[in-house]
């Protein structure tokens, strides 16, 4: 491929006020408008401070420069150029955006989050975002550190992965047949425990998922940070069963120990080698399982009985065996799971197996809005978050509502594809037209997004 005329033979110029570069914005904002997202601000945030005003407009204004690629404040400049004026109203300047931001304090960080559960529930509603809830859901948990330079970022410290910078806390609702989207967020101090504040997440998630459909079997499932009392208890008080990392602490260590070598189970592990010769899969990995009582050294009453499923493989390096642990561990690698899962052995572990799928959103979110925390404020950076997860599971809303394959599509390519859509703006008998580019390999996506945002209200399927 290479351009059609020698370079003096081309010129360009910024001139054309009629032009958007991205046209998905249309429908994708009319969806949010479908849901309430300016209705829930204006009910729910109370800002009063110099710079909080016409909130209805300035969060829709930062949702939609996120959902169109926007990771700073000086980024959402590009919700003004060309056409946008005529396509949008309440289109705020950066400086204006980042003012408001700054008004915020914990109580309306709080506020936010309540407009970001009941715009996900609205969201449900208009778009079958969790198809299959009504079977079965999982509320996964996870945090990240989100890199910070400088030292004007309040709250930003040192935390376990040795970065500096501020702790961002994630729970999200996926289903078997539907991609995850963002049930609740907490930004925290850089050196913060992972489970600090997890159980109220937990129980946050919970009420959003239940409210989004959630009415089968609902698992929280998450790693060994949140083997806490707190944190499965809280599962349990949400009406959900719990699959979490087991430590290998000495309750454990003498739970495992207690299992018969003909209890355990092999299993197809992802880098078991097939052999020809045998007709099957030769893995190291193995499963077995033993009844367990968690945190024992609480009051009885917190006891926590279950099931503690443990997979073993085969340490390359019997030497590296950790302090403690013995003979009994010199061959193998044991890995816990904690559980109250009604699934069979194998079903339970293969299901927790699938946790990972939270550090996909954590990624994602990274490759997107979360790119930066903008503010040296450290709530105008929480609100940030929250916003960030508002554009994320607008987002998936609209490329569930396009097609098959951009209902499971990374928010990247949703935006590649749907979002960041050239057009041109006309009017024709008193009617707004877009134009846009002929031949667009996903325009029979974008067409359905269209109709069904910009057409008469649908009734969503789950």
């Amino acid at each position: 491929m290479r351009v059609s005329h020698s370079f003096p033979a081309i010129s360009a110029v910024f001139d054309d006020p009629n032009l958007v570069s991205c046209a998905g914005l249309a429908p994708t904002m009319a969806l949010a408008l479908r849901a309430g997202l300016a209705d829930l601000v204006s009910s729910t945030l109370t800002l009063k401070a110099e710079g909080g005003a016409n909130a209805h407009l300035k969060v829709p204004a930062l949702v939609a420069g996120m959902v169109a690629g926007a990771d700073s404040i000086e980024d959402m400049d590009l919700l003004r150029h060309g056409g946008m004026g005529r396509l949008f109203t309440g289109i705020r300047a950066p400086s204006t955006l980042g003012t408001f931001l700054r008004t915020f304090t914990f109580g309306h960080v709080r506020q936010l989050d309540a407009v970001a559960s009941r715009f996900l529930v609205a969201l449900a509603k208009n778009a079958p975002i969790l198809r299959g809830a009504d079977q079965a859901c999982y509320v996964d948990i996870d945090d990240t550190i989100k890199a910070t330079h400088g030292y004007a970022k309040q709250g930003a410290g040192y935390g376990y992965t040795g970065v500096k910078g501020l702790n961002a806390l994630l729970a999200i609702v996926s289903t078997p047949t539907s991609a995850p989207v963002i049930a609740a967020t907490r930004l925290r101090r850089g050196g913060t425990n992972s489970a600090r504040g997890a159980a109220r997440l937990v129980t946050d998630a919970l009420v959003s998922a239940k409210a989004c459909g959630g009415s089968g079997l609902v698992t929280v499932r998450a790693d060994s940070a949140y083997y806490t009392h707190d944190v499965i208890a809280a599962a349990r008080r949400g009406g959900a069963r719990f699959s979490v990392t087991a430590r290998m602490n000495p309750a454990v260590a003498t739970a495992i120990s207690s299992i018969a070598e003909s209890a355990w189970t092999p299993i197809q592990y992802p880098n078991a080698i097939w052999d020809d010769d045998e007709q099957r899969f030769i893995s190291d990995a193995q499963v077995a399982e033993v009844p367990f009582t968690a945190f024992t050294s609480r009051r009885q009453s917190e006891h926590i009985n279950g099931r503690l499923i443990v997979r073993r493989v085969k340490r390359l390096n019997p030497k590296s065996v950790p302090d403690g642990q013995g003979e009994l561990f010199a061959q193998y690698r044991h890995h816990g799971v904690f559980t109250d899962s009604p699934l069979t052995m194998l079903q339970a572990e293969t299901d927790h197996r699938d946790h990972a799928i939270v550090e996909q959103v954590i990624a994602d979110l990274k490759a997107s809005a979360l790119a930066h925390l903008p503010s040296g404020s450290f709530a105008a950076n929480s609100a940030w978050l929250v916003l960030a997860a508002i554009a994320f599971n607008l987002t998936r809303a609209a490329g569930t509502i396009a097609s098959v394959f951009h209902a499971k599509a990374t928010t990247a390519t949703i935006r590649r594809q749907l979002i960041a859509v050239p057009a041109r703006l006309a009017r024709s008998a008193r009617r707004l037209v877009l134009h846009l580019p002929t031949d667009w390999p996903w325009q029979d996506g974008w067409d359905a997004l269209f109709s069904d945002a910009c057409g008469p209200p649908t009734t969503a399927t789950t």
